[in-house]
């Protein structure tokens, strides 16, 4: 599962973009238990989403017209610029150029070529997320794709991703590892194809918790949405989907006790 030892390809950040942070933040404070601490008067309304004090994850204000709310799943890199170059030589697109992030690290915002959107993140005095695979962090992220075998090549160009393929009712579900280390403990997320009823690829991120059917309760209660309802997953554990107030998707796992 996901940890903080963050490599080439591993998920080393997420962020919410969102049309109004202070309601976003009270909602995932309801939900989680986050705090929401500002990165500063210069962050635009960037801050952080932290847990005991250890940064789970980001939020700011949307920044691009027309922008719907959404998570980002960022991945490491090494080498923004040259991943920036790979991801146009592939087929994507790059929404927002490389910059550094006042020495923090560099990041860049891109379009794969089905129309998912992602990040990368280089490191600098920032590594990444402070703490994952917890109750109410960030423990999975999953891709769907209208064509998954197109997604896994994009990718694995940027990255070296290894995939394993599972069989799962109705679908083949591919298990996404970084290239480095021992296949399934290297393991931090899937892909799957795009199901019926979803409008769009995208990565949805997923975290961990400690009952599901609590936790969607919680998001009805705070004007969220239950997109799909909790239910058991052979091997993996209990999973739903939900939308917050302004749509943004993210999904909870409460894991099976061998997977966790």
């Amino acid at each position: 599962m996901l940890g903080t030892d963050f490599r080439t390809g591993s998920p080393n950040w997420i962020d919410l973009g969102s049309p109004d942070t202070t309601r976003a933040a009270a909602f995932y404070g309801a939900v989680f238990g986050w705090d929401f601490v500002s990165a500063g008067p210069d962050s635009g309304g960037y801050g952080f989403f932290q847990l005991g004090g250890k940064t789970v994850g980001a939020l700011g204000p949307l920044s691009e017209e027309g922008a719907k709310s959404a998570w980002t799943t960022y991945f490491q890199s090494d080498d923004i610029q040259a991943t920036a170059r790979d991801v146009v030589a592939a087929g994507g697109a790059v929404r927002a150029e490389p910059m550094d992030v006042m020495g923090e690290g560099w990041l860049a915002q891109f379009t794969d070529p089905q129309g998912a959107r992602f990040a990368v993140w280089q490191p600098g005095k920032t590594k990444g997320l402070e703490k994952t695979s917890e109750d109410n962090t960030l423990v999975w992220t999953e891709l769907h794709a209208p064509d998954p075998v197109r997604a896994i090549d994009f990718y694995n160009g940027l990255f070296g991703w290894r995939t394993e393929e599972m069989q799962t009712p109705g679908m083949v579900y591919r298990v996404l590892s970084i290239k480095d280390g021992d296949q399934r403990e290297a393991s931090f997320g899937g892909v799957a194809a795009l199901q019926e009823g979803q409008r769009e690829p995208s990565w949805v991120p997923y975290f961990a918790v400690a009952d599901a059917d609590v936790i969607a309760t919680k998001v009805q209660e705070n004007s969220g949405s239950v997109l799909m309802p909790a239910a058991d997953v052979p091997d993996v554990g209990r999973i739903a989907w939900l939308a917050d107030p302004y749509g943004a998707v993210f999904a909870i796992l409460k894991p099976n006790p061998r997977q966790g």
